[in-house]
């Protein structure tokens, strides 16, 4: 007994003690798993602030939309802006709509489909844009648990060679190798989890964001839809 403790006592079980002893194969396996983690805690961060940044612009430029302000003054107001988001929709359809009758726009259903055509590519990209970089937590969140599976399944694999070198299988003198290969695996879900909350999370809150753009693009569509009309049809019955 004395001899099992002597031996445990030498073997240093704290995790940065399992991290040094690992082997190289392990460590890198470690170290990737950690830069992942950080780069999801990064995507993160920035999706926390971006996210909240477009629900505020959204809500500002629907209160000013929505305020009775003519959409020529606020087209002139936004058309030297950097917009994005329900700004960047409406800047597209009415520079479609203005380039469309400065040169002799005469059938409304063609007007009518430019326009559209261009919210929805003006859609499109903004919507790619509230997705970028979740296909990386997708891809740590379920690759993460096998990479430090991989590590740990390397890490066993040393430990046995090293029981079988020494011709020893007390406890004491294995725990440390398992220890050791484990770590990958604890690694691999210290990495992964967050990112697959972090995706679902940050999934439904593009989805939410993409839905109000429709929505806003589909009542602002209608009413350019009346103006057509009210433009339209007295120089068609005049001609």
């Amino acid at each position: 007994m004395e001899q099992l403790g002597a031996v445990a006592a030498t073997h240093d079980v704290s995790l940065w003690a399992l991290f040094m002893q690992a082997g190289l194969i392990v460590k890198l396996v470690m170290l990737g798993l950690l830069g992942a983690s950080v780069w999801t805690w990064a995507i993160v961060i920035d999706k926390v602030i971006s996210f909240n940044k477009a629900r505020r612009q959204f809500d500002q430029f629907e209160q000013v939309f929505w305020s009775g302000q003519s959409l020529e003054e606020l087209y002139r107001t936004l058309a030297e802006r950097n917009n994005t988001g329900m700004a960047a929709i409406f800047v597209s359809a009415m520079r479609e709509w203005k380039k469309s009758f400065e040169r002799g726009a005469r059938s409304p259903i063609g007007l009518q489909m430019r326009i559209d055509r261009a919210m929805d590519v003006t859609m499109a990209r903004e919507a790619e844009q509230f997705e970028a970089r979740l296909g990386s937590l997708a891809t740590i969140g379920s690759a993460g648990p096998f990479i430090g599976l991989f590590g740990t399944v390397v890490g066993i694999m040393t430990s046995f060679q090293a029981i079988a070198g020494s011709k020893s299988t007390n406890l004491a003198v294995v725990a440390p190798g398992i220890a050791e290969a484990l770590l990958a695996t604890a690694i691999g879900l210290v990495a992964a989890i967050p990112a697959v909350i972090a995706y679902n999370r940050f999934s439904g809150e593009a989805g939410k964001l993409s839905s109000r753009m429709e929505g806003f693009a589909d009542e602002f569509s209608a009413i350019l839809s009346r103006q057509i009309d009210e433009k339209l049809q007295p120089r068609q019955a005049a001609e």
